[in-house]
């Protein structure tokens, strides 16, 4: 079965080969434009854009559909991070050559859009609010407008990266991590802001708090995850969770 648990980013050291030249993006073509790069004995990493951007997501949504509907011979598992997929077979079944995918139409119908109640009584949502410069009210409503994407699941299984975050948000991580954050808490870090899936350590800073079970390791895959790369989450504020 294929898994499809993502994570945010690929440690180049196992390559075996790799091409020289930057990926660049011709719209021209039907043809995804992609760099492969051998991944040891079985594997093939695939990036498919040199930035995250709304593209980026858009392309990463194209090739997913694609691995999905039609999987490529011997193909054991796929992994996306923001810009790139790692496709691992079976041994001794990887092609010689970089696989290659199509530019597809994706309709919005397909994007599974989640809504998530958010209790934001985070204990840096303080800290955020004095750094931005804005009332907590005001982190509030600007952080739960936009509709987020999921790019990718990491860090722990079901940490969502969302992406859409406003700039003003952007926040520093906390000069010293916690020890222990509770699951379901709603974060920013920096740039970025997603929802710690496990109880672990974390220096991201806790605005809130979601009810849902993000990750059950007793569910198969993909089930074992409430959010999905591709899927797009909306925040509803909430006074508490009666």
């Amino acid at each position: 079965m294929l898994g499809t648990v993502c994570l945010a980013s690929f440690s180049l050291a196992q390559c075996k080969t790799s091409r020289k030249n930057d990926l660049v993006l011709d719209h021209s073509s039907t043809v995804l434009p992609t760099l492969g790069i051998r991944y040891g004995a079985d594997a093939w990493l695939i990036e498919f854009a040199p930035v995250v951007s709304d593209e980026s997501f858009a392309i990463a949504a194209m090739i997913r559909q694609q691995l999905q509907e039609s999987p490529l011979p011997q193909l054991r598992e796929f992994t996306f991070s923001y810009t790139r997929v790692l496709l691992e077979f079976m041994p001794s079944h990887c092609p010689e050559n970089a696989p290659s995918f199509q530019r597809i139409n994706i309709s919005s119908s397909d994007t599974a859009i989640k809504t998530l109640e958010v209790c934001y009584d985070g204990e840096d949502l303080d800290r955020v609010a004095k750094h931005c410069g804005m009332t907590i009210e005001d982190v509030i409503h600007r952080h739960s407008e936009p509709l987020y994407q999921v790019h990718c699941l990491g860090f722990s299984p079901g940490f969502p990266y969302l992406s859409g975050m406003p700039a003003c948000l952007h926040t520093p991580r906390l000069p010293s991590p916690r020890l222990r954050i509770p699951a379901g808490s709603v974060a920013i870090g920096a740039g970025q802001t997603g929802i710690y899936s496990l109880p672990t350590a974390g220096g991201w800073n806790l605005i809130g708090q979601v009810r849902e079970n993000l990750f059950n390791p007793n569910a198969p895959l993909p089930e074992a995850t409430f959010l999905q790369a591709g899927d797009s989450v909306r925040f509803i504020p909430v006074r508490s969770f009666s």
